[in-house]
């Protein structure tokens, strides 16, 4: 399933995200799921949250850079070599996998799931769907 991924680049200082953490847990907002790309100066933070148009109207308040990009949350076998089931169906499909990520749960089968983004996201899903991998998904990821 498509849902929306809030990105925002900090200055890598301490604190930084845990300023970030107070603004959306003061607003009841949860993350389910994260990755932090850094470099010597600036990270990129990509998160999934259970409220991304109230996460990005927190964040866009406070003074944050806010990017929202279509990502797909789907399940992954949990069993050595398990992530195969998702990445072979898209590179045969020659689909780009940019990055992935964990998500801090589990799907309706007992799965775990990965956050994906890829250059083609509508055919990625396409692809998955047809390969009978199950996606996760809740109306509460939609903005």
């Amino acid at each position: 399933m498509s849902v929306k991924q809030i990105s925002i680049r900090l200055d890598n200082v301490p604190g930084s995200f845990l300023a970030v953490s107070e603004c959306l847990g003061t607003e009841g907002i949860n993350i389910r799921a994260i990755s932090v790309a850094d470099t010597s100066d600036v990270s990129t933070v990509r998160f999934v949250t259970d409220n991304p148009t109230k996460t990005f109207n927190v964040l866009k308040s406070h003074g944050y850079q806010v990017e929202v990009a279509d990502v797909i949350a789907v399940e992954v076998p949990d069993h050595p070599g398990g992530l195969r089931a998702v990445l072979k169906p898209l590179q045969l499909a020659n689909i780009n996998v940019h990055y992935f990520y964990p998500h801090l749960g589990r799907g309706e089968s007992g799965q775990p799931i990965v956050i994906l983004g890829v250059d083609r996201t509508e055919d990625a899903m396409k692809v998955l769907k047809d390969n009978w991998v199950h996606f996760f998904g809740k109306e509460i990821y939609s903005l």
